[in-house]
């Protein structure tokens, strides 16, 4: 079983080592690294050519936007089950792909999902906020819950059969596409109870209250969208949030 992970990136050159040195360390050899480059100037395609993982597939080249070159990397990418990493986010252990490969052994599971750790931007060690995921119910769509992102690997033939990500959408494509997933998609998910991985910070959704705003707008069009609540399970999604910071774990 291939598992591709697709890092779409632009101007990624700070973060880049810590990546891939997690995805290095993989014990999981099966892997195809699959890079979209926006058209980086801060070094990050020189660093890519001089260090990327041995099984790299890298393009360089425009997109109009995130989603856009997340959908130009899955793509292109050739593995039975795809992920994503991106450059500000690494892999929380040597076990992970493995823990995927296992769980997607199972040919009644469509995809997986696992933990996610929000970590500081200049200290890795320091746990702001732990996301525990819990087990899939499609019921728990309308309170708000989702499985966190960056931790979720899906069958290619979930992206053939469900679509990729809109590119309408210029923050909150990625929630649009789960709840795709997991409705017009009927994808069955197995839960992985381990943190899967740790991101830095300060990402676009939460840089500035405007771009909160803009979210929440989002957030609210893909909920009436697929028709999985109203304002209340965006308010609970929200809401969600608070007990990760309160219920974070001993600092790793």
């Amino acid at each position: 079983m291939k598992i591709s992970v697709v890092t779409a990136v632009m101007n990624g050159r700070a973060t880049l080592p810590r990546m891939l040195e997690s995805l290095r360390a993989q014990t999981y050899d099966d892997i195809e690294h699959v890079v979209q480059d926006g058209g980086s100037t801060d070094g990050t395609l020189d660093y890519l050519h001089a260090n990327g993982h041995p099984a790299m597939a890298l393009v360089s080249g425009p997109d109009k936007g995130i989603y856009d070159a997340i959908n130009q990397g899955i793509r292109r990418a050739t593995g039975d089950v795809i992920g994503l990493l991106h450059a500000d986010d690494h892999l929380a252990g040597s076990d992970v792909l493995q823990a995927v490969a296992q769980a997607m052994a199972d040919p009644q599971i469509d995809g997986v999902y696992g933990d996610l750790q929000y970590v500081a931007r200049d200290d890795e060690t320091h746990v702001i906020r732990h996301w525990s995921a819990g087990p899939y119910a499609q019921s728990n769509l309308k309170r708000g819950w989702m499985p966190p992102h960056p931790t979720l690997y899906l069958r290619r033939e979930v992206f053939a059969r469900a679509g990729l990500y809109d590119t309408s959408y210029r923050i909150a494509g990625d929630y649009d596409g789960m709840l795709r997933f997991l409705t017009k998609g009927q994808v069955r998910l197995a839960y992985i109870p381990q943190v899967m991985v740790r991101m830095k910070i300060g990402g676009v959704s939460n840089r500035s209250f405007a771009h909160m705003i803009r979210k929440s707008r989002e957030d609210y069009r893909a909920i009436r969208r697929y028709k999985v609540g109203g304002i209340g399970t965006l308010m609970a999604k929200n809401l969600s949030k608070i007990s990760q910071f309160s219920s974070k774990p001993p600092q790793v």
